[in-house]
């Protein structure tokens, strides 16, 4: 039988790899953009997820933006916690399973080691606490849903670290980089195919998929300069300098997961091979 899945967020860059992987699977994928689904509309949200009936739900809808979320913390709420918590009840009432995506910023960044699953969460930024709150959302609905938090995303369709520090190169102007942040730059099309692995699989709960190395995000904007074969001024910044707090530390791993992501010097050479020049 064919695998019936469903898309949110399909308008993103992650929820455009997750159709595309899907597709090429041979699955069944309704694919809907903010435009198509609004999941903060709960009774739109089940009449969705009665009709198309999928097996499985893979919300990568979202409130990406860190900084502005400090101002707009409740509009960040809705999409981030109500949101999910609207899918994870409409698709445990119609036997469906959600994996919701989440972050590394659910963390308050001060460990030394990469953090787990099992962890204790503590979140500084206002879009870390929204985002914690989703995660809680969708597992208090059903223990078959899944919470993926991955970190540092980047690949094509939607602007990201990646394509600020091209843009920059080629055009002339000096790249700013962090250099007392690190965490695991993870590529959107790896992530994709991780998720579909995990759609059926026995396990619920929260799971760790980021690249399975880390760097800080001076150190990535040098890399990806040199992968490009581009020159460029770079300006080393502070975390200080952000509107919302970031983990200074944010490195994931997994206790669960005993197949990692490639690492990010691999993701970035697969971007860069697909990237328009």
């Amino acid at each position: 039988m064919t695998p019936r899945v469903l898309v949110t967020g399909a308008a993103g860059m992650l929820g455009r790899d997750v159709a595309a992987a899907a597709a090429g699977r041979g699955w069944a994928c309704a694919a809907l953009t903010h435009a198509e689904l609004d999941i903060t509309d709960a009774a739109a949200v089940r009449t969705t997820v009665r009709d198309r009936a999928p097996q499985v739900i893979f919300n990568c809808a979202a409130w990406t933006r860190v900084d502005d979320a400090e101002e707009h913390e409740a509009a960040a709420l809705a999409l981030n916690a109500d949101g999910p918590g609207n899918l994870a009840a409409a698709a445990r009432d119609a036997g469906a399973r959600l994996i919701h995506l989440s972050t590394d910023y659910v963390f308050d960044g001060r460990a030394r080691r990469p953090y787990v699953e099992s962890d204790p969460t503590g979140p500084t930024s206002a879009y870390g606490r929204t985002k914690l709150a989703g995660e809680h959302a969708v597992l208090s609905a059903s223990p078959e849903h899944l919470v993926v938090r991955t970190a540092w995303l980047f690949g094509a369709g939607r602007a990201n670290f990646v394509t600020f520090v091209l843009d920059c190169a080629r055009s002339g102007r000096p790249i700013p980089a962090i250099e007392d942040q690190f965490g695991c730059p993870t590529y959107s099309v790896h992530l994709a195919h991780k998720l579909l692995d995990l759609a059926f699989g026995d396990r619920g709960g929260v799971f760790h998929e980021a690249a399975a190395s880390h760097c800080s995000r001076l150190e990535f904007s040098q890399a990806i300069l040199a992968a490009a074969g581009l020159r460029a001024t770079i300006t080393p910044t502070l975390r200080a300098t952000q509107a919302a707090d970031r983990p200074a530390w944010s490195v994931l791993a997994s206790e669960r997961d005993d197949e990692p992501l490639p690492s990010w010097r691999e993701g970035l050479a697969a971007f860069l091979a697909e990237a328009p020049r």
